[in-house]
């Protein structure tokens, strides 16, 4: 259940981190319309990790089913957005595999222990017209499908990792970026120019050199807090509220409080309700509210 003050937008005094349990599709239900300033979130990527929940997004049987439901659920998000708010939307791409299904399903190999995350690399259904192999260009087919549903696409920042994860590849380059995107919820939308500069003082470009975040407490797909940082800078004033649906280890709840903001997590694995509520606690000094 979510608190009062926050499903209102009331600023709540001290600044407060709410942890909800449970499933972003449900739970935005909960927020006010206007309620919050800006979401900075980070969904699970289609078809490459089995996180144990039968609702989660990312295990759809197609590419086009998950951009259909991050369309639905950033349809509830706007909802709750102030008219002047943001959606700041990191998302990953993959390669379809049109031979077979791969490791998932119940006797798949467990590729990554942690919290018993398993990899999945799923069949590409050939209604996709894509080969195999093929990039599947998903970050665009998400943020086209999101401006057709009435966001305004605004920027696409090239998240390029300073230390990215060694890929064995001996046919293509290896992938060391992934898509940001910025929408807006209206024409008029908050956007602090001044929130974020190069060092030179020039205004901020749309790459962005990041290292990983060594503080995600062994969650596998954390991106940068300084990512999400930036993101909060730009799109919101201190005392704003923020939002996460995806909420993960919590990275974007801990960037809010060390900025001042109050946020809203929500998160489906209770593993990971865990870990954000023990990094909350040890990294800000904000007021933690576990719900759920």
């Amino acid at each position: 259940m979510i608190r009062d003050d926050l499903k209102a937008g009331r600023l709540p005094v001290p600044k407060t981190v709410e942890i909800l349990l449970g499933d972003a599709q449900h739970l935005l239900d909960d927020l006010a319309p206007a309620s919050v300033q800006s979401c900075v979130t980070s969904p699970p990527y289609w078809g490459l990790r089995d996180y144990g929940h039968d609702e989660q997004f990312g295990a759809e049987s197609s590419p086009q089913q998950y951009v259909d439901d991050l369309v639905h659920l950033f349809r509830k998000v706007r909802r709750a957005l102030s008219d002047d708010g943001t959606l700041w939307l990191n998302i990953g791409d993959g390669y379809a595999r049109n031979g077979g299904v791969g490791r998932h399903g119940p006797n798949a190999q467990v590729a990554n222990t942690k919290k018993d995350i398993q990899k999945r690399n799923l069949r590409v259904p050939s209604t996709w017209g894509l080969k195999d192999r093929d990039l599947m260009g998903i970050p665009w087919r998400v943020a086209f499908a999101l401006q057709e549903d009435g966001w305004i696409l605004r920027s696409r920042i090239t998240w390029v990792k300073r230390a990215p994860m060694p890929e064995s590849v001996k046919n293509r380059p290896s992938n060391a970026t992934e898509d940001v995107f910025l929408f807006a919820k209206s024409a008029h939308y908050y956007y602090d120019n001044s929130g974020f500069r190069e060092e030179s003082g020039a205004n901020l470009r749309n790459y962005w050199i990041l290292g990983p975040d060594t503080t995600s407490g062994g969650h596998p797909a954390a991106f940068p807090r300084e990512l999400a940082k930036r993101c909060i800078l730009l799109g919101s004033r201190p005392g704003d509220i923020i939002l996460d649906p995806f909420a993960g280890s919590g990275t974007t709840g801990v960037a809010a409080a060390e900025l001042d903001r109050s946020a809203i997590l929500m998160e489906i694995n209770p593993d990971y309700v865990e870990l954000a509520q023990s990094r909350l606690e040890t990294s800000t000094l904000a007021r933690l509210v576990r719900s759920g």
